[in-house]
C-alpha cells in the first residue's frame, strides 16, 4: 500500500508540473508578444477612400495639417528638380594643353603620313588646325547627361568659370561629336588644303571635354532644394467638420482624415501614458490567446494534453508576432512583405484543418490592431490563409508547395485588384512595384518547407510530407523488405490498398495509414522463410520444429519490426502500426495445432498470444482487420463471391469477439463500412465476376480467375 501511495503521489505531482508548465509557457508567450508590440495608442476610426463614413460626424479636435498626398510630393519633387540646373566646370587649361600638344605633334605626324615629299605647306596646315581647336574651345565641349535630357535633348546648365556662374544652354556648346562635324565642314571649304581627311583626323585627337559636370555641387543644390518642399498643404482648424456621418470619402477627405490619424498617434506616442497602453495590450492577446487554447481543450485534448506540442504552437504564433512587431518598429515599407501564410501552412501540415483556422484567423485579427488599412489587411491575409490551408489538404506530392504558392500569389493579386477599383474606380494608381511584397512573401512562404522538417525533428511529430516521403516504395527500407522478403512486400502493398480505401470511406489519415500499413510487417525480414507468403514450393522449415517455437518465431516479427524501425529512426506513430497490428491475438494455427497433438498437456496461452498492445486509433484498427483479412484470404482454394463475404465476415467478428477493437475511435458503423470495401476490393482483386454464359442460359453463377492457387499457412 505504501509503495502504491508513493506511485500515486508521483503521478499527481507529475500532473501538478505539467500544468504549471504549460500555463508557465502560455503565460510567458504572451508577455513576450505584448513587450514587444508597438506601443503607440490606436486611432479609433476604421475608413477607406470610396466608401461611406459610418462613424459619427468627425470634428478636428484641435488644429493639424494636412499632408500632401504621395502624389503630390513627387509631383512638387519633380518640378523642383525642373528647377534645378546641373553644375558643370570649365577647364581653361584644356584647349592650352591641347593647342600645345598639336603643334608639338604636328611636324612628327606629317613627316610619318609622308606629305613633307608632295609639296605640301605644314605651316597652312598648322594654322587651320590650331584655329579650329581655338574656335571650338572657345566655344565650349560638353558631354550630355543622360539624367538632364529627359525627353529632350538639350538642357539649361549653369558654367562655372574661375567660380563666375553663367547660365547656358547644352544647344549653345559642343559635344565631341558635333565639334567634329564642325571640323569636317569647315576644313572642307578650306582649298588650300589638300589632305583633309588627314587633318580632320589629326585634329579630332585633341578635341575633347572641356565643360567638366560638377556632380557633387549639383547633388548639393539638389538636396537643398528637396529639403524646402512642404510636406503639408494647408491647415484644418479645431472645431472644424472633417467628415459628417454618410458622407463619401473623397481624396480630399481621406487625406484630411489620413492626416489627422497620424497627427494623433505622433501626440500619444509622445504623451501617451506607455504602461496603459501596455496594459490594453496584454488584454487583448491574452484574451486572443485564451480563445485559442480553449478550442484546443475542446475539439484537441490530444494537443492540450501534450506540452510539446502546445510549446511548438507558441513558437509559431510568438515568432510571427515577433516578426510583424520588428517590421513596424524599422518602417517596413510594406507589411505585406512578411510571409503571414506560412503559419497556417505549418500548422495544417503538422496538426490539421480547423486548428490551422482558428490560429491563423486570431493571429491576423491580433495583427490588425497594428498595422495601418487594418480592414484591407485582414481580408487579404485571412482570404489567402484560408486559400492556403484548403490548397494542401491533401499533400500527397511535394509540388503542391509550389501550386500552393502560385494559388495564394494569385488570391493576393484578385484581392488587391478588386480593392483597388472599389476604392479608386479606376486602374490609373495599380503599378508592378505594388505586387512586389505580394510576391516576396509568397517565396519566403516556401520557407515552409525545411521549417516543417525541423519541428518534425525537434518535437518528435510527423507531417503529410513526411508520410509522403516514408510511402515511397524506392526508400531503403522498403526496398530492402522486397528484396529479402519478397512475399511480404506484396502483402503489405496489398494491405495498404485495403486500408487506404477503408479509412478514406470512414474517415482518417490515408497517408498514415498506408505508410503504417507497408512497414507493418518489416520484421519478417529477419527470417522470411518462416512466413508462408515467402516460402517455396514444398519446403516449409517449420516442419522441424516444436509448435511452441514455431509460434514464438511468428510473433517474434513483431518486436524485431519495432527494432529494425527505430534502428532506421522510423517516427512512433509508424511504430505504432507495428506493434499494435496482431494486438494480442493468438497464432491460432500452432495453437490449434499443438492442442490436437498433445490434448493431454497443460497449455500456456502466452506462449501462443502477441504482446499486444491493441488498436487504439482508427488508423491502426483498420490495418488490423486489413493485414489479418488479406493474409486469410490467400488460403482460398476457390475464391468466390460468398466464400470471400463469409471469409470477411468471420475475420472482423473473431476481432470484434476478442476485442481488439475496444480501445479504437471506431464504431460498429464504420466497421460495417470498411468490411464491405474489404468484400468489394477482394472481389476485384481475385477477378469474382458474373457468369453471363451461365445467365445466357437461366442460370446465374459465378467464375473466378486466379493467377495462381494460393496455400494454407502462418502468417
Amino acid at each position: 500500500m505504501a509503495r502504491l501511495k508513493i506511485k500515486y503521489k508521483s503521478a499527481d505531482a507529475d500532473g501538478r508540473y505539467a500544468f504549471l508548465l504549460k500555463y508557465g509557457m502560455i503565460l510567458a508567450s504572451i508577455v513576450l508578444i505584448t513587450v514587444f508590440l508597438p506601443k503607440q495608442p490606436r486611432f479609433r476610426y476604421e475608413f477607406e477612400k470610396g466608401k461611406v463614413w459610418m462613424h459619427e460626424d468627425l470634428v478636428s479636435p484641435y488644429n493639424f495639417a494636412v499632408l500632401k498626398t504621395q502624389a503630390e510630393l513627387d509631383r512638387d519633387r519633380e518640378n523642383v528638380l525642373k528647377s534645378v540646373y546641373p553644375i558643370y566646370d570649365q577647364n581653361l587649361q584644356t584647349a592650352e594643353q591641347q593647342l600645345t600638344q598639336f603643334e608639338t605633334d604636328l611636324p612628327e605626324k606629317w613627316q610619318t603620313a609622308g606629305l613633307d615629299t608632295l609639296g605640301e605647306n605644314l605651316n597652312t596646315y598648322e594654322q587651320v588646325g590650331k584655329q579650329l581647336i581655338t574656335e571650338i574651345y572657345n566655344q565650349g565641349v560638353i558631354a550630355l547627361n543622360n539624367k538632364f535630357q529627359g525627353e529632350h535633348t538639350h538642357y539649361n546648365f549653369t558654367l562655372l568659370t574661375d567660380n563666375v556662374a553663367k547660365q547656358s544652354n547644352t544647344a549653345t556648346v559642343f559635344t565631341v561629336e558635333t565639334a567634329m562635324e564642325y571640323v569636317s565642314k569647315a576644313v572642307g571649304k578650306r582649298s588650300a588644303i589638300k589632305q583633309k581627311d588627314w587633318l580632320i583626323d589629326v585634329i579630332s585627337n585633341y578635341i575633347t571635354v572641356n565643360y567638366v559636370f560638377n556632380e557633387p555641387l549639383t547633388a548639393t543644390l539638389e538636396q537643398d532644394a528637396l529639403s524646402s518642399i512642404s510636406a503639408t498643404r494647408g491647415m484644418v482648424q479645431r472645431g472644424e467638420l472633417i467628415v459628417a456621418n454618410g458622407t463619401t470619402i473623397n481624396n480630399e477627405i481621406y487625406q484630411k482624415i489620413e492626416s489627422l490619424r497620424k497627427a494623433y498617434e505622433e501626440e500619444s506616442r509622445i504623451g501617451g501614458n506607455r504602461t496603459l497602453v501596455m496594459l490594453g495590450q496584454f488584454f487583448i492577446v491574452a484574451l486572443v490567446v485564451s480563445l485559442l487554447f480553449v478550442f484546443i481543450f475542446l475539439f484537441r485534448k490530444d494537443i492540450y494534453y501534450n506540452n510539446r506540442l502546445i510549446f511548438l504552437i507558441l513558437i509559431v504564433i510568438t515568432s510571427m508576432l515577433l516578426v510583424l512587431s520588428w517590421a513596424i518598429t524599422i518602417k517596413l515599407p510594406s507589411l505585406y512583405y512578411i510571409p503571414y501564410c506560412i503559419v497556417p501552412v505549418i500548422i495544417r501540415i503538422l496538426f490539421d484543418t480547423r486548428l490551422a483556422l482558428n490560429i491563423h484567423l486570431l493571429m491576423v485579427l491580433l495583427a490588425a490592431f497594428f498595422v495601418p488599412n487594418s480592414f484591407e489587411f485582414v481580408f487579404l491575409q485571412f482570404s489567402t490563409g484560408m486559400v492556403a490551408i484548403y490548397s494542401i489538404k491533401t499533400l500527397v506530392k511535394r509540388e503542391q508547395f509550389l501550386i500552393s504558392s502560385a494559388i495564394i500569389l494569385g488570391t493576393y493579386l484578385v484581392a488587391y485588384l478588386g480593392m483597388g477599383l472599389m476604392r479608386d474606380g479606376s486602374f490609373g494608381n495599380f503599378y508592378w512595384s505594388d505586387i512586389t511584397p505580394f510576391v516576396f512573401s509568397v517565396l519566403l512562404t516556401l520557407l515552409a518547407y525545411p521549417l516543417i522538417y525541423a519541428f518534425e525533428r525537434v518535437f518528435g511529430i510527423i507531417s503529410d510530407v513526411t508520410l509522403m516521403e516514408l510511402t515511397n516504395s524506392n526508400s531503403k527500407l522498403l526496398r530492402e523488405l522486397s528484396y529479402k522478403a519478397p512475399g511480404t512486400f506484396q502483402h503489405s502493398m496489398q494491405v495498404a490498398n485495403l486500408a487506404e480505401a477503408a479509412i478514406y470511406k470512414i474517415g482518417g489519415n490515408t497517408l498514415l495509414i498506408r505508410a503504417g500499413a507497408l512497414y507493418h510487417d518489416i520484421g519478417k525480414m529477419s527470417n522470411p522463410q518462416y512466413f508462408i507468403e515467402n516460402q517455396t514450393k514444398g519446403y516449409n522449415p517449420h516442419d522441424g520444429l516444436s509448435f511452441e517455437q514455431s509460434a514464438q518465431i511468428i510473433i517474434s516479427h513483431v518486436a524485431k519490426g519495432i527494432e529494425l524501425a527505430r534502428k532506421h529512426q522510423l517516427p512512433e506513430v509508424i511504430i505504432d502500426f507495428i506493434r499494435t497490428h496482431h494486438g494480442t491475438t493468438r497464432v491460432d494455427y500452432f495453437y490449434q495445432s499443438y492442442i490436437k497433438s498433445f490434448p493431454e498437456k497443460f497449455v500456456d496461452e502466452d506462449m501462443f498470444h502477441y504482446p499486444g498492445p491493441i488498436p487504439f486509433s482508427r488508423e491502426t484498427a483498420v490495418l488490423m482487420m486489413a493485414d489479418s483479412v488479406e493474409a486469410a484470404s490467400r488460403s482460398l482454394k476457390e475464391p468466390n463471391a460468398q466464400s470471400i463475404n463469409d471469409l470477411v465476415d468471420k475475420i472482423i467478428e473473431s476481432k470484434l469477439n476478442q476485442k481488439q477493437l475496444i480501445n479504437s475511435n471506431i464504431t460498429l458503423k464504420d466497421i460495417t463500412l470498411v468490411s464491405e470495401i474489404f468484400k468489394d476490393m477482394l472481389k476485384s482483386i481475385y477477378h469474382v465476376r458474373i457468369d453471363y454464359d451461365a445467365s445466357k442460359k437461366g442460370k446465374s453463377g459465378l467464375r473466378t480467375e486466379t493467377d495462381t492457387p494460393q496455400h494454407t499457412g502462418q502468417q
